[in-house]
């Protein structure tokens, strides 16, 4: 009985060579059109393992799935190199083109707007869309304009017919962050001055 037993033990460990053997002679040999890069590879499931700088890309067709080794991961991916293997993995977001790490997006597709990582058809309240890098830019909402300043020209408040007015508002809240769009927060108009000065030239400080 320890004789057949034993015996079964050694047919099952040589068919386990024998398949390996089969697959790395496949793979290096280039009979197998999918296991270009492969360091073991499966005639059913393309590749299993890849060369140390390549990356696996694994994708679905049904219930089966293949392998193939890349040197860069197509859009809608985003590499991981690992101990044992460097992998494709998918970013998260089906609008996303290319990732960073699985919910983080750094470029969305066409008709999609990114903003935080994310990508939106419309931009966010308070964000708008810019065509030209397909990204929501922040936008502030300044508060109310302050009064018209003290009519002067060249630092003098008479003297002379004509001089400029100004007036401000500033944004609620935080500090803007850089590169956020705001509308104007500064003023200035013509304006008229008193031609004379009383009692001599009035200069502002």
């Amino acid at each position: 009985m320890q004789w057949i037993i034993f015996m079964l033990l050694l047919f099952i460990g040589s068919m386990e060579m024998l398949t390996q053997n089969r697959w790395k002679k496949q793979a290096s040999a280039g009979l197998l059109e999918n296991c270009t890069g492969c360091v073991l590879c499966s005639e059913d499931n393309g590749c299993i393992t890849c060369h140390h700088r390549l990356f696996l890309l694994i994708w679905r067709d049904g219930i089966r799935q293949y392998g193939m080794c890349v040197h860069t991961c197509p859009p809608g991916y985003f590499g991981v190199r690992g101990l044992e293997v460097n992998r494709c993995t998918k970013c998260r977001s089906p609008s996303c083109e290319s990732c960073f790490s699985r919910d983080f997006c750094m470029k969305c597709k066409d008709k999609f707007y990114l903003h935080k990582g994310q990508c939106f058809r419309q931009c966010p309240p308070s964000t708008a869309a810019q065509p030209g890098t397909r990204e929501c830019q922040e936008t502030c909402e300044p508060g109310p304009w302050s009064q018209w300043s003290t009519c002067t020209h060249e630092g003098r408040t008479c003297g002379c017919k004509w001089g400029v007015e100004t007036r401000v508002r500033e944004v609620a809240g935080a500090t803007r962050e850089e590169g956020t769009t705001c509308p104007a927060l500064q003023e200035t108009r013509k304006c008229r001055m008193r031609k004379h000065c009383p009692g001599g030239e009035h200069h502002t400080t």
